[in-house]
């Protein structure tokens, strides 16, 4: 199987160097006794690793359990020994004895196979020596674990001929596995009582500082003890401490460092003050958290089963950040939403009375890269078009600025504080994200929710790094030599290992029992292993009583690709889990080419609904053979068909197949079991919007009334596909970003979103260089020609439109069938075949039998040619089909040139538009 590239570019990680800029300063001095500890900086070095340790080696070796460890490509035979230091002090010199060693075990070449379950876990590590621990020495590992272990193999008199460190995840989740069914991670309080509990397995000591203010100094700092059994510390303080703030005091060994005193947030953190320096303590069923009316919520009950979904994406500041009917102390934040008669209320209930029922929120939780208090605004000039005068402003203060997409986590279970009235007070983002999810419940949407758990921002000892400075190489997924691998753009985690696991379960739990958040949508999804994402869906809906649809990016790249390390949670994977996936395969022939195309292919690779053949731009093929036509037309009927594998249909070229037998880019076309499995949309936050893209590939000439029905027609094949419907927030309003491939870091400007629906922000400047300079000399010239700019005239007509589609999906289960029987049963093309027109989709759904369907019978017809176009359908002739109630009354005028012949069954539908015919 090969790999499905990932939306959005790797590249988010240049943020970690601006976010650095909020921490505290480096502490290189011994650490001082009592409360100075809690108030010095993020790492103290207790006891620094000796100068001969610079060069110190890469951990290549794996423990895999209490006994077994593996050194690969390392002779199966010869002296092996595992040395020992608390205070970080071997050296390990090539022809000379260790030095510096407080102990040392003796290991021996592991007789017979290694057990099945291991072998399994640990497949992708290369092959070479298996050791043994002697049993009598598995009892001395807890404290050996707390300091530097050094794996050595020696010659016949002790000298060094090779060494490396040794990676300690297996180990772990062996010696403390009863750690996985702890529940009271963090802080727990109660009547008279509170309770600190961290799992820091490897830390020498643990103690927690107590702190009356967010920003004051410590008047506390109390002793935990160590569990034995799971690995965790903890204390009960006989009283309430609602209210204040804490830290921890990790000291732990670091490979390469030392022993290190950490100041360190909570991991299980449920919110923070302003800019994550300490964790709040508090309950988050005290009433003091609860807006009014918070236990009396409910969610609107739209969504009896997944395929029921239309989700809206938005991001909570893009929402009211330019909206002039917002009060301006609540334009950016949660607090926007309460608002109830602002204009995006307004469009939210809107679309919510159409057939919306879900908003689908980017990162709300704690993240690093966006200062909670006294961010940039950049001062933009007014400049032409094409200008890069804008970018370069907004590009000036990207770093400090107020705005980013919010993929950086920093803290997994607690509010975001730039969305709150007050970052320095940890009780106020909790109350006022509740009064938002109230505010959505109220509008009748559900609240989904982006959370991003396949990395970090950072690892090792940046003080933007968290789990690593409590649990050194346990929490983050290591290559060959040790080193963190970063194929999501950021520092990977390993939810395959017990405790990140848990974590992002215990995570997910959290959110939708305390905020109720009612649908997930997770980020590179295709890096967690399906088995965790399945017991997270188990736990999850075991919490709250219902069903909690989880959606994700299955994408198959990177380090885990192909089941490398464990079998995924991917596109082809996930089949048969009930795990929606969003699939790029009708996204990409509708669209034309892929999300990673640069420079011509921008605009010679057109799709289906913008011009392949039928309407060549002037950089197109004009050779380009028609079958490439047809062939994205089948690839638009898979994803209307749910995306599932056993789907039958005929193809261009003749053959009756199984969509898993249709090419997508070397991968079966059709790969899910249950609609339920996918998502389909046509742009979302990533990769340039539809819009934009279309003013690549569309023929320059094309009228801007054309632009805006090719758009619509982009929609409306969304909300006529078997499955999840997802729609970017803005694509019913025409929204561009200045044709911005990459908005994540390009501040307010170029993410804005119009309420007010007269400009839609395209020609507002050259998008920012570092992802789009190459392609400025496509850019430029299309910013600048005015004719490409919608008039508000065509934005009225792109939300009306779009409401009707809406509308139309949700008049009946037809069009999201809940299973895939129905859907083989129900759904037939007509047209398809060697015979079909490539510009013209049909597809006909049967209604008999299904009690609520609505109709006994629905044909769809997608034209996206520039000409009216015709088909005749003897099987329909005689039957008394008419237009969709929903656009004999709606935004399209032109839908009504639309005709059905009974006599002969023969439809007839306009240029670039789509019709519902239905019989009543």
């Amino acid at each position: 199987m090969t790999t499905s590239s990932p939306t959005r570019p790797l590249r988010r990680i240049a943020l970690l160097a601006a976010a650095m800029s909020l921490a505290a300063p480096l502490a290189l001095h011994a650490g001082a006794p009592g409360l100075d500890a809690c108030d010095a900086g993020f790492q103290t070095i207790l006891q620094p690793a000796p100068a001969a340790d610079a060069s110190r080696p890469d951990a290549r070796a794996y423990w895999l359990d209490r006994q077994l460890l593996q050194w690969p490509q390392a002779p199966r035979q010869g002296r092996y020994r595992l040395y020992h230091s608390t205070n970080g002090q071997i050296v390990a010199a090539p022809g000379k004895p260790v030095a510096g060693a407080d102990d040392m075990l003796v290991l021996h070449p592991h007789a017979g196979a290694v057990p099945t379950a291991l072998a399994e876990r640990f497949g992708f590590v290369t092959s070479g020596a298996v050791l043994s621990l002697r049993k009598a020495d598995i009892a001395r590992l807890p404290p050996l674990l707390t300091g530097q272990l050094l794996l050595v193999r020696e010659d016949g008199v002790g000298h060094v001929l090779d060494a490396t460190s040794v990676q300690l995840p297996g180990v772990l989740d062996d010696l403390y596995a009863p750690a996985g069914k702890l529940d009271d991670l963090g802080v727990t309080v109660a009547p008279s009582r509170t309770a600190f509990r961290l799992w820091a397995p490897t830390a020498q000591d643990v103690s927690v500082c107590l702190y009356d203010k967010g920003d004051s100094r410590a008047r506390e700092r109390v002793a935990m003890q160590r569990d034995a059994a799971t690995g965790a510390w903890s204390v009960a303080l006989p009283r309430d401490e609602s209210g204040g703030y804490y830290s921890y005091l990790v000291d732990v060994n670091v490979d390469g460092v030392g022993v290190v005193r950490n100041l360190v947030t909570d991991p299980y953190s449920v919110s923070l003050t302003t800019d994550s320096r300490r964790s709040f303590i508090g309950d988050l069923t005290d009433d003091a958290l609860k807006p009014t009316g918070w236990d009396a919520d409910r969610a609107p009950d739209k969504v009896r089963a997944a395929t029921d979904m239309v989700i809206y994406e938005l991001h909570v500041r893009d929402f009211s950040r330019d909206d002039a009917t917002v009060s301006a102390r609540n334009r950016g934040k949660y607090l926007a939403f309460t608002e109830s008669d602002s204009a995006g209320m307004r469009h939210l209930r809107a679309l919510a009375q159409a057939g919306l029922t879900d908003v689908h929120l980017l990162p709300v939780f704690d993240l690093a890269t966006v200062p909670e208090t006294g961010c940039a605004v950049p001062k933009v000039p007014d400049a032409a078009p094409d200008s890069e005068a804008q970018q370069a402003a907004v590009m000036a203060v990207a770093a400090r600025d107020c705005f980013n997409w919010g993929y950086e986590p920093f803290h997994f279970n607690a509010p975001e504080g730039s969305y709150a009235s007050d970052a320095a007070d940890g009780a106020r983002r909790v109350v006022e994200l509740r009064q938002m999810v109230m505010a959505l419940h109220q509008a009748g949407l559900r609240v989904g929710m982006d959370v991003v758990y396949n990395h970090t921002t950072a690892a090792g000892q940046s003080s933007l790094s968290v789990l690593d400075r409590i649990v050194p190489g346990y929490y983050h997924r290591l290559d060959a030599r040790g080193a963190v691998e970063r194929s999501t753009c950021c520092d990977n985690t390993a939810t395959e290992h017990l405790m990140m696991g848990k974590l992002m379960i215990d995570s997910v739990v959290l959110w939708a029992r305390e905020y109720g958040i009612d649908s997930f949508r997770f980020d590179l999804m295709g890096h967690q292993p399906r088995a965790v994402m399945e017991a997270l869906d188990r736990a999850v809906d075991a919490e709250v009583g219902h069903d909690v649809q989880l959606i994700g990016e299955g994408w198959n790249f990177g380090e885990v690709a192909d089941g490398a390390r464990f079998v995924q949670a991917s596109q082809r994977s996930l089949n048969g889990s009930g795990i929606g996936t969003f699939s790029d395969r009708a996204r990409d022939a509708l669209r034309g080419g892929g999300p990673g195309d640069h420079g011509t292919a921008l605009v010679a690779d057109q799709g289906w609904l913008n011009g392949l053949v039928y309407a060549p731009n002037a950089d197109a093929d004009p050779n380009r053979p028609a079958a490439d036509l047809m062939r994205a037309a089948d690839l638009v009927r898979v994803g209307l068909a749910g995306t599932l594998s056993d789907y039958t249909m005929t193809t261009f070229d003749g053959r009756t197949v199984a969509l898993s037998a249709i090419d997508y880019k070397g991968q079966p076309a059709g790969y899910a079991s249950q609609p339920s499995e996918v998502v389909n949309y046509v742009e979302n936050h990533d990769n340039q919007t539809l819009f934009d893209l279309n003013a690549y590939k569309l023929p320059r000439d094309t009228r801007r009334e054309d632009r805006a029905r090719v758009q619509l027609l982009g929609a409306a094949v969304t909300a006529l596909s078997q499955g999840i419907a997802y729609f970017h927030a803005g694509i019913d309003t025409l929204r561009s970003k200045s044709m911005d491939r990459n908005s994540f870091d390009s501040g307010d400007w170029f993410n804005r979103l119009d309420w007010s629906y007269q400009d839609n922000h395209f020609g507002t400047g050259a998008p920012p260089r570092t992802d789009n300079g190459a392609d400025y000399d496509l850019i430029k010239p299309r910013l600048a020609d005015a004719s490409i700019t919608p008039t508000p005239s065509e934005i009225a007509f792109m939300r009306d439109g779009f409401r009707d589609w809406l509308a139309i999906r949700a008049s009946s289960p037809l069009f999201r069938l809940r299973s895939a029987q129905e859907i083989r049963q129900r759904l037939h093309f007509p047209d398809a075949g060697p015979a079909q027109n490539p510009v013209l989709v049909v597809g006909h759904l049967d209604g008999a039998g299904m009690a609520d369907a609505g109709y006994r019978e629905a044909i769809y017809l997608i034209n996206v040619g520039t000409s009216t176009q015709s088909a005749t359908l003897p099987a329909q002739a005689g039957k008394a089909y008419v237009l969709h109630p929903v656009l004999r009354t709606g935004a399209d005028e032109r839908v009504h040139q639309a005709r059905f012949n009974p006599r002969d069954g023969r439809f007839t539908v306009p240029a670039r538009t789509a019709v519902v015919f239905v019989v009543e």
